[in-house]
């Protein structure tokens, strides 16, 4: 199936990244393609680490010359976030696929997003 030209002042009901929503069309940088049928999937492949921060040692060595209280320092934790998110749309003619950062709620946010893509979907009407 072709991109369908743009045109028509149809409201975006929807924005995840670069992929827009309106009640009939999927709308990505490079076409317009219809709603009805679309597929959405999400994928978090986000990984948490937990570390002692570089300040955490550089205060402990300073410290601890001082007297022993300056091992507490390496107490202190600090957490990272890795990998991505990524929201994917496949449907007659299209595939696209948004990433995003992670985060301790990007998870959910995603899931939020994609559930109120598929009921934008679900009620799309059939391509004429």
């Amino acid at each position: 199936m072709y991109p369908i030209p743009h045109g028509g002042a149809e409201p975006v009901l929807l924005q995840i990244g670069d992929i827009s929503l309106t009640s009939t069309h999927v709308i990505l940088p490079y076409g317009r393609y219809p709603l009805h049928g679309a597929t959405w999937t999400i994928q978090d492949s986000t990984q948490v680490t937990e570390g002692i921060p570089v300040v955490a040692i550089v205060l402990t060595i300073v410290f601890v010359w001082f007297c022993l209280l300056g091992l507490l320092f390496l107490l202190m934790k600090e957490r990272r976030y890795l990998g991505f998110v990524t929201i994917s749309v496949t449907g007659p003619g299209f595939h696209h696929t948004a990433q995003f950062p992670p985060g301790p709620q990007a998870g959910a946010w995603a899931a939020n997003a994609v559930a109120h893509a598929r009921s934008i979907t679900a009620m799309a009407p059939p391509a004429a």
